[in-house]
């Protein structure tokens, strides 16, 4: 299949130059790569500039309430396992007023593959900070600054105990796809935290890895089993530092250095997975994007339908009509 069949035939209002135009691109790539057919396929959303996402996909699609795509994610899901669901949400449709839905998801492993958009701004309601805005941030409704600290999306999926984390950027459309395909064939809740830029409330959102020329310096990409290095030559490498105290901290050596060290997505203790996902382009260190973390757990959906079989077996009456017969009877 090609991504053009996976497009609808609705005029796609994100407003130019918008960070969701390469997602929305990005997504129709990895859904063609991948091949599941559009009927097979299911997108839900909230509310917000992210969640016209349904609309412009030829897919089964429902775009819900504030907040709520991740519940009705979970019961599609969990309804017809044999499709695969998407979800996508910004970060305050994600992480404001559906946070408490979004951590639960998580910590249940529904088999979703969620893209979080992150431009640190409510778009659609014109400019107010969101749950990622920087302390600080002056925006219509922290005219002096607001003087929240803002949450750290990875941190929110590894303290939920999360299964699959990836990150990245609107304008590498390679690493997004490679995320997103990542994110589908991963047996569990997939987080994708895509940063976008909003080019008329928050422009520049992302400018200190965005930048084509500095790019290289700025971001590492990670890919399981190789060596974690960056550079425009690939000439700098991470390793972990042990002589500042008990606690190692990671640093940048050069990529010839033995300590360099080699990602391991499918590791189960994820306090290097935090580590690298909370490196924030600042001290000579580069902003994380592929995927960080990628272990297997059993996902809420087979579990509950695994339970629902175990019991119909065992019951005198197999389906709802029996069921009424029997209590006819009485």
């Amino acid at each position: 299949m090609e991504a053009q069949q996976y497009k609808s035939d609705q005029y796609v209002r994100f407003c130019p130059g918008c960070g969701d135009h390469a997602i929305l691109m990005a997504l129709t790539k990895a859904m063609a790569s991948l091949g599941i057919p559009t009927h097979q396929t299911a997108v839900i959303s909230g509310i917000g500039c992210s969640s016209r996402m349904p609309h412009y996909l030829a897919t089964y699609g429902f775009n819900t309430i504030h907040g709520r795509g991740g519940a009705i994610a979970t019961g599609v899901k969990t309804s017809h396992p044999e499709l695969t669901v998407w979800q996508m949400s910004g970060d305050g449709d994600c992480l404001a007023i559906g946070g408490n839905h979004f951590i639960h998801e998580i910590r249940r492993n529904v088999n979703l593959n969620i893209c979080l958009f992150n431009n640190r701004i409510y778009g659609l309601t014109k400019g107010q900070y969101s749950p990622t805005s920087p302390k600080g941030f002056v925006s219509k409704s922290s005219p002096y600054g607001t003087v929240e600290r803002p949450f750290i999306p990875a941190e929110l999926v590894l303290g939920a105990r999360g299964t699959f984390f990836a990150r990245t950027l609107d304008v590498d459309m390679p690493t997004s796809v490679d995320c997103m395909v990542a994110a589908a064939k991963h047996k569990g809740a997939a987080v994708v935290e895509c940063l976008v830029n909003c080019v008329i409330f928050n422009n520049g959102a992302h400018s200190l890895i965005a930048d084509r020329e500095t790019r290289a310096d700025r971001t590492i990409i990670l890919r399981h089993g190789e060596k974690m290095l960056f550079g425009k030559d690939k000439e700098k490498g991470l390793a972990l530092d042990y002589s500042s105290g008990v606690i190692p901290r990671l640093t940048v050596v050069a990529a010839d250095d033995e300590r360099v060290l080699v990602h391991n997505a499918r590791e189960k203790d994820p306090t290097l997975h935090r580590m690298l996902a909370l490196m924030d382009g600042e001290a000579g260190l580069p902003v994380a994007l592929g995927v960080i973390r990628a272990v297997e757990e059993e996902t809420y959906d087979e579990a509950v339908n695994r339970q629902i079989e175990e019991v119909r077996s065992q019951a005198k009456a197999k389906t709802f009509d029996e069921l009424t017969q029997t209590l006819e009877r009485f």
